[in-house]
């Protein structure tokens, strides 16, 4: 794999094709675990892993599954490495286990994993489709980080609520006055609902900008080329 293959890999993972602010993939664990920024970290890390060896395992062994039965052959991949991960959350980390619930097992059908299987791990080499999976879930982690903190923020005035359930002996930071009253529609979904209809106008925006700076720069060096 070339360094620009790698770059290209990662700036669509991470920001060109995100799959929480473009794509919009994802939604249930998105707006329903995101109320405290450890909670969409964790969530999003252990997809990371999940996508980065089902990419990896299924551009290694697509030659031998017939095209016929290729999604249940996927799903049952995704399956297995879900099971591993919903079994050592509960075996190492069982508090946060607990809070996350549901949303561990429903990995499995998570449309970013299966998406990324399909388009990218079924057609690629291995490693590029490790990357692939990797840095989409690079793009999910920060768009859930973000998500989460401006949640517990707003509508507690804390950050890092649950650190405690990963690292035994830390606490939340209290970074709002304590007789803080909080705003109980950012925890709640609406709230999550209004914040990614935030996140996304403000990545339109830089985007916008963007490519107006550089719609100004071509005339520029047009008119440099024709002197």
């Amino acid at each position: 794999m070339t360094r620009e293959e790698f770059r290209q890999i990662a700036a669509n993972g991470a920001w060109k094709q995100n799959t929480s602010l473009i794509q919009i993939l994802g939604l249930c664990p998105l707006l329903a675990v995101t109320t405290n920024l450890v909670n969409g970290v964790m969530l999003s890390l252990a997809t990371i892993i999940v996508m980065a060896i089902a990419g990896l395992a299924v551009a290694s062994l697509r030659n031998f599954i017939p095209h016929e039965i290729r999604i249940p052959v996927f799903i049952l991949i995704v399956a297995a490495l879900v099971t591993t991960i919903d079994l050592l959350f509960n075996a190492n980390l069982h508090e946060l286990y607990l809070v996350l619930g549901i949303f561990i097992p429903l990995i499995v059908t998570n449309c970013i994993v299966l998406a990324r299987v399909e388009a990218f791990a079924n057609k690629n080499p291995p490693l590029q489709s490790m990357f692939d999976g990797i840095f989409m879930g690079v793009g999910m982690l920060w768009t859930l980080a973000l998500l989460g903190g401006l949640r517990e923020l707003i509508g507690n005035g804390t950050l890092f609520s649950g650190i405690d359930m990963v690292f035994p002996g830390l606490h939340a930071l209290q970074l709002l006055p304590k007789d803080y009253p909080g705003l109980l529609l950012a925890v709640l979904p609406p709230g999550a609902f209004i914040l990614l209809g935030c996140l996304i106008a403000w990545k339109n925006w830089i985007e916008a900008r963007a490519a107006s700076r550089e719609s100004r720069r071509i005339p520029d060096s047009v008119i440099a080329a024709g002197h």
